[in-house]
């Protein structure tokens, strides 16, 4: 028997009002709080806030908490390290953890060249991390990203993201020499189809239009791509992009930076989003479910790129011991079988998802891999004109009936719960969705 979702009292209540009261008084007005959660605990895929109500959570902190809220196994090694010492500046010192992580990420990353690893705080740290060693390692100073990507908020990663205006407006001026062009989107364009992209979206199109028009390609250090799109819609590229896209990068010298921030570390059944598709990148950056939580990321490439001398980066919390043992419990849980629950139970996701698309005409599209799964909704599916009013409603509405989602893209649901979800998880979730759907028709 589950314990979860119930809603006590409908929130937020007098507790979760106390705190959110508080957060506005005080803390940044940058900050984006999606609805009145207060959490308390969590255990699995359930979270509690602090009035008592008990929620199934789709979002996992941004697909963050890979493992769960609190698994024994992450707890104990975070406890034991802990007591050992909080921090030593990997930058500048040895401790075993570090070469263990880093032992581990050079082995699971894609292709059987010889790897190196840095270590990071964030996703946005390892882009960071990434520009700058693309640059030094080619002598070139351009980046080509793609429309709605989302590679950070920082300024240099900020310049490749291309998600939301408004996490650019007023920001300027970028890192120059950023080149953005179409992110293939089957659902958004008539020609191009999940089996194949339209000529004008494939790789080749950008050596037609971009090559030709506006930038050498003699000057191009890397691509930055995301396998599947994160915040722009959980969009899945059709087969046989991305070989496009690593043959484009093969004749004329450059990189190709696979960003698996949200995509990695088994979310898509997989550890990798690019293992899909049959490509082995230059780079790979991790970050976000690699920790459980704990704040760790990483950059990973070959020996032959990873060239920079010593002191040319560096990173006083990265690798933070306690984050590392995070790390190193949470690859243990993710290759020890939640990495194949992500692609079961992302299959009986997605069959799920497929049944309210046929149930209810405003969903336009499902798509997506493993527990990565974006649900698109429209006003009309012959015209497909964006519904993000509808996503907001249906955001709030779960949230007011114990379930935890999050929008993505200009009009999309994104489904990324914890990779511990079972059965009773997932069919929860999907009928929660379809009680909102009908009280909202």
């Amino acid at each position: 028997m589950r314990d979860y979702p119930k809603i006590m009292t409908p929130p937020p209540g007098p507790k979760a009002k106390a705190i959110v009261d508080k957060d506005s008084k005080y803390t940044s007005t940058c900050y984006l709080k999606e609805y009145p959660l207060a959490i308390a605990t969590g255990r699995g895929a359930m979270v509690e806030d602090v009035d008592g109500n008990k929620y199934l959570d789709f979002m996992a902190g941004i697909a963050v908490s890979s493992t769960g809220y609190n698994h024994p196994k992450v707890v104990a090694a975070v406890q034991e390290q802990a007591g050992k010492f909080l921090h030593i500046c990997g930058s500048d010192f040895y401790f075993e953890g570090m070469a263990n992580l880093c032992e581990r990420l050079a082995r699971l990353a894609p292709g059987n060249k010889p790897k190196r690893v840095f270590l990071t705080n964030s996703g946005t740290e390892a882009v960071e991390g990434a520009i700058k060693l693309a640059r030094y390692y080619t002598g070139r100073k351009d980046f080509i990203a793609f429309k709605g990507a989302f590679h950070g908020r920082s300024t240099g990663a900020l310049a490749l993201t291309s998600s939301k205006v408004r996490q650019r407006a007023g920001m300027g001026p970028f890192l120059p020499g950023v080149h953005h062009v179409d992110f293939p989107y089957a659902y958004r364009c008539d020609n191009c189809k999940p089996s194949r992209t339209c000529d004008l979206h494939s790789a080749e199109g950008i050596e037609r239009d971009l090559f030709a028009r506006h930038v050498d390609p003699a000057e191009v250090a890397a691509v930055f791509v995301e396998p599947v799109q994160g915040e722009g819609g959980y969009i899945v590229p059709p087969e046989g992009w991305m070989r496009e896209l690593r043959a484009l990068c093969d004749r004329h010298g450059i990189l190709l930076v696979a960003d698996e921030v949200q995509s990695g570390v088994g979310r898509t059944g997989k550890m990798w989003a690019i293992d899909h598709m049959g490509v082995v990148p230059d780079i790979v950056l991790t970050a976000k479910g690699l920790g459980s939580g704990m704040p760790i990321g990483a950059i990973i490439a070959p020996e032959e790129i990873t060239t920079w001398k010593k002191g040319a980066h560096g990173s006083t919390f990265g690798g933070n011991p306690v984050c590392v043992a995070s790390a190193l419990a949470t690859l243990d849980l993710i290759e020890g079988g939640l990495m194949e629950n992500a692609r079961v139970m992302g299959e009986r996701l997605m069959a799920g998802a497929k049944k309210l698309e046929a149930k209810y005409p405003t969903i336009g599209d499902v798509r997506g891999l493993g527990l990565m799964i974006g649900l698109e909704f429209v006003k009309d599916r012959a015209t497909k004109e964006r519904n993000p009013e509808l996503v907001d409603k249906l955001v709030l509405g779960a949230f007011a009936k114990g379930l935890l989602l999050l929008g993505a893209g200009p009009s999309a649901l994104r489904f990324a719960p914890p990779l511990v979800v079972d059965e009773y998880d997932v069919d929860t979730g999907l009928s929660i969705i379809d009680s909102v759907l009908a009280d909202t028709a």
